[in-house]
């Protein structure tokens, strides 16, 4: 069951006493809490019957002790606790009489209380007998992080359930410039789409216009042109980082060329050069082989082996570590090396 899936329910009004929301990903945890906070309940039940409680600021009797209210003129009460990974939850044991609140409530919920547990940065541990508990008498979702090679696919879908469409290189830029981070994405996409006319396709064009990525000097650009050795093309690029690097923090260009030469070494190994295949191996659209095959070109496997040795390096010295170098002497200094 995915996160949609869930709100769909809540929406037709299918609830379960229990929720456990946990995992990697906390995009899609917040994309259900939200919804529980904002539209379960109507504005004028919340004021009796939703209780909103941090992990850090609670622990479990208090949870309970709200959890075992009834609700006032309304069907159901809310009880929501946000970062859940901070509380403490306690041992699954007994005490000594044989009690053990938590374990207590799980096993026999108020049905007219709906629980939601917003538990975020991993996982809850599915041995415990609390955990099996909610799986028995509620909903378990876990919130895993998306592979690199998932999230043009997943900015597509976005996009489209918000009634626009995206090109393939748009959503591959974006997914290379934003990295994994589902809630910036979603953040700019957004703002994006504020200035976009609905049913309209977004372009390469809106991302650079909306999103700060200049056309001509952007991380991409530097990786075609390192690809197809182009010094100038490059040096140029590396000159308007020097000139605008809130734009273009080195921590950024660092990690997409890392990212872009570890491709070309996986280019090298793939034994089926195929165009699907590669694709498959390479998780990129077949639309980009043609210019691995150029990078593969211009970078021997020894000589690509060696950047990726010098991507470490220099991300090491842009923090500091024997070296006083500002980041734009850094980045002209590896793009040399990296040429030569």
């Amino acid at each position: 069951m995915t996160a949609t899936d869930i709100i769909k329910d809540l929406k037709n009004k299918k609830f379960k006493p229990l929720y456990l929301l946990h995992g990697e990903e906390p995009y899609f945890i917040d994309l259900v809490g939200e919804y529980v906070e904002r539209k379960l309940l109507s504005e004028a039940e919340k004021g009796f019957n939703q209780t909103v409680l941090y992990g850090k600021d609670t622990d479990i009797m208090t949870v309970l002790n709200a959890s075992k209210r009834y609700p006032m003129m309304a069907d159901y009460q809310v009880v929501l606790v946000k970062e859940a990974q901070d509380m403490k939850w306690g041992s699954d044991d007994t005490d000594k009489k044989g009690m053990n609140p938590l374990l207590s409530y799980l096993e026999n919920p108020l049905p007219s209380t709906i629980l939601v547990f917003c538990y975020k940065y991993g996982k809850f541990d599915k041995r415990k007998k609390t955990y099996k508990a909610i799986e028995k008498n509620g909903l378990i979702f876990e919130s895993a992080a998306l592979y690199d090679s998932k999230i043009p696919a997943w900015i597509e879908g976005f996009i489209a359930d918000k009634g626009y469409k995206i090109n393939q290189q748009a959503s591959l830029m974006l997914s290379e410039y934003l990295g994994n981070d589902l809630s910036k994405i979603s953040n700019e996409l957004e703002k994006l789409m504020l200035n976009v006319q609905a049913g309209q396709e977004i372009t390469l064009k809106h991302i650079h216009d909306n999103i700060g990525i200049s056309k001509e000097y952007n991380v991409f650009e530097l990786q075609a042109a390192l690809g197809r050795k182009d010094a100038l093309k490059a040096n140029q690029i590396i000159n308007y980082f020097e000139a605008n690097p809130k734009a273009n923090p080195i921590v950024l260009v660092l990690g997409n060329l890392n990212n872009y030469f570890s491709k070309v070494l996986t280019y090298h190994y793939v034994k089926d050069k195929s165009p699907q295949n590669l694709a498959r191996e390479l998780g990129i659209s077949p639309y980009f082989i043609k210019d691995y095959e150029q990078a593969a070109r211009s970078y021997n496997y020894a000589k690509t082996m060696q950047i990726i040795s010098y991507l470490r390096e220099y991300d090491l010295k842009s923090k500091g570590v024997d070296s006083n170098t500002g980041h734009g002497g850094l980045m002209k200094e590896l793009v040399f090396k990296i040429l030569h």
